[in-house]
């Protein structure tokens, strides 16, 4: 097995206890750098926003970027409640434990449906909220992706899954990477994002407990609560993205009294993949407004 390095633009990696289990979280920026947390989808991990970081930072933010445990984290969490619901709980304990407060989230694919979930349900130390293109509404998941909370029923499933889509022909198809990256993920990114599931059986019942829960019914439930939500969001949305039309973030925008939408060129899902200088661009100049 080749070992994970994780990139060294996350910055210094800690752990910590949540209660209900422990998370791998690094964190990057000057001490009095106004803070914000990342939240990462399906399959992937913190190294999500490894391009997006170094921005940030250097315009003078605090930044967590953290292994949630939706598929790539290394640390099991088998005592946790890893439903939709229960993973915004983890994040909002994660603000407690560290006592983060005025926080920007900053949330993509997967982590978007979870964000809005905490939005609703542990608003108190949230400043503002970037999604980044996200699952909304219908789609969680996306037709794509449909199938996952079914497959992830029938025993050994997860262990398959890891399996078939190890081969880099197998990452470009549309139910695997080909349609949330643009480009081709770096090779040790890949490894990154996959290596604990496959290697890890108590990491592939987690995921296989998340993906079990997975429903629309949570983001049609969080949508009708996001009215009372008012402080500033900003929807940044790659106009070219298969899975998540940019029709969602107007409807988001609808709900949301506060919202703002940006639209970015040339990227799929993973924006902070395709286009993060962008992304970091808007995210920089967003936390500027809502300290302002």
């Amino acid at each position: 097995m080749t070992p994970i390095t994780r990139p060294e633009a996350l910055g210094v990696v800690h752990e910590v206890d949540l209660g209900s289990g422990t998370v791998r979280y690094f964190e990057n920026g000057a001490v009095e750098g106004r803070v914000v947390v990342f939240v990462h989808g399906l399959l992937v991990n913190a190294d999500l926003w490894r391009n997006v970081v170094p921005a940030a930072v250097e315009a003078g933010l605090h930044t967590y970027t953290v292994d949630w445990p939706l598929g790539s984290h290394s640390i099991p969490m088998p005592d946790a409640d890893l439903t939709p619901p229960g993973v915004a709980d983890l994040i909002a304990a994660f603000l407690e434990k560290l006592d983060l407060t005025d926080v920007t989230i900053v949330a993509n694919d997967t982590g978007g449906a979870i964000t809005q979930i905490l939005m609703t349900r542990h608003p108190e130390r949230i400043g503002g909220v970037v999604l980044a293109t996200c699952d909304a509404f219908e789609r969680f998941f996306p037709p794509a992706f449909a199938l996952l909370p079914k497959l992830a029923k029938a025993p050994g499933s997860m262990a398959a899954l890891t399996q078939v889509i190890r081969p880099k022909f197998m990452q470009r198809l549309p139910i695997t990477f080909g349609w949330v990256s643009k480009r081709p993920i770096a090779p040790e990114t890949v490894r990154s994002y996959l290596g604990p599931s496959r290697h890890n059986r108590a990491i592939r019942k987690d995921l296989a407990r998340f993906l079990k829960t997975v429903s629309k019914r949570h983001t049609f439930e969080a949508a009708e609560k996001l009215p009372a939500f008012d402080k500033p969001v900003l929807l940044a949305w790659a106009t070219e993205d298969k899975l998540f039309p940019l029709s969602l973030a107007h409807r988001l925008a609808e709900k949301l009294p506060n919202a703002t939408i940006v639209e970015i060129a040339d990227s799929y899902t993973f924006i902070s993949e395709d286009q993060p200088a962008e992304l970091a661009a808007h995210i920089v100049e967003f936390v500027a407004r809502v300290g302002a």
